[in-house]
């Protein structure tokens, strides 16, 4: 958790493959730990093609079964579902947009958006920008992307800065 926090956590993302792995975690961390998924993060890159949507779009009836009994990874059918559903539709945006990154970007008007907390208590489990990218990505036919999963996708790809003010990280993203 540490090693995450301190290098990847909040770092500006506009790697297609990168956002779409953030997405594919986000998506089994519902309900679980962050710590749970960091946990099993190769597993699921080995179960999951290491994260290609092209390859996870095409999985078919056999790679479900094989997912749902896959010890390396959160064995959720419903979220295995998701994850196949979400990479046909990050494919459709990506044509549509020339990019996932340019697409899901806008939410924050293309840059970060830098919270100055000062307490882990003033932390939000979401934000109105949260709640629009959700709606949107629903519309579109996207799964698991409640506004509180993807505020946390948010601000894993540093599209919001939620680093507390005395963290050394807040000035860093």
């Amino acid at each position: 958790m540490i090693e995450y926090h301190d290098r990847e956590w909040g770092v500006p993302c506009r790697d297609d493959k990168k956002l779409f792995e953030y997405m594919v975690l986000d998506t089994f961390q519902a309900g679980l730990s962050w710590q749970i998924i960091l946990h099993k993060r190769r597993g699921f890159k080995n179960a999951l093609a290491n994260f290609n949507p092209s390859r996870i779009s095409k999985f078919t009836s056999h790679d479900i079964s094989r997912l749902t009994k896959d010890v390396n990874i959160i064995r959720n059918k419903q979220k295995i579902l998701a994850t196949i559903i979400n990479a046909r539709e990050f494919l459709k945006i990506q044509k549509d947009f020339g990019s996932f990154a340019r697409y899901i970007w806008q939410f924050t008007d293309h840059k970060t958006i830098t919270n100055k907390w000062k307490r882990n208590s003033q932390l939000q489990a979401q934000s109105k920008e949260s709640v629009v990218m959700s709606k949107d990505l629903k519309t579109r036919g996207f799964k698991f992307v409640g506004p509180t999963i993807c505020h946390a996708f948010m601000q894993g790809v540093g599209m919001i800065n939620d680093h507390l003010l005395t963290c050394f990280r807040h000035k860093k993203v």
